[in-house]
């Protein structure tokens, strides 16, 4: 690769076990409100990556995810870390809930809100795209 043609470095390889290792609640603590950069990228790719790996595994359906999403776009992220059951399963709504609480405790506003909004709504299509490929794969 061409430095000069393409200065941006190639994120490393990632297996699924490294990307569930992630500290999700630390990307989204700096990258709800951080400005387009490398903390979003961080936020938008493997915390995106993370998050659905998490799920996934824990047997979360992506339109439960999705779902979620909606709810923060529509209410906020304090609305919606007070829910009592923002995911069907417990497994998953313990998960979630530290994401939750950590945008709510920003106090960043609608901005973050929706922040929040769009990146559950890529965790949910990860997710889903995880599933169909293992389906096809069947």
């Amino acid at each position: 690769m061409n430095p000069v043609t393409n200065p941006v470095p190639q994120p490393q390889d990632r297996t699924d076990d490294e990307l569930a290792r992630l500290h999700i609640p630390t990307l989204l603590r700096y990258g709800l409100t951080a400005p387009p950069g490398p903390r979003r990228t961080a936020l938008f790719g493997d915390g995106v990556a993370g998050a659905a790996v998490l799920l996934d595994r824990l047997g979360t359906h992506p339109r439960s995810v999705a779902f979620l999403a909606d709810v923060v776009r529509a209410g906020g992220l304090v609305y919606a870390a007070g829910l009592a059951e923002p995911l069907p399963r417990p497994e998953a709504t313990a998960v979630v809930r530290d994401w939750l609480a950590v945008g709510s405790d920003l106090a960043a506003g609608v901005a973050a809100d929706d922040t929040a909004a769009r990146w559950l709504h890529a965790v949910a299509t990860l997710v889903e795209v995880r599933q169909r490929t293992r389906t096809a794969r069947t």
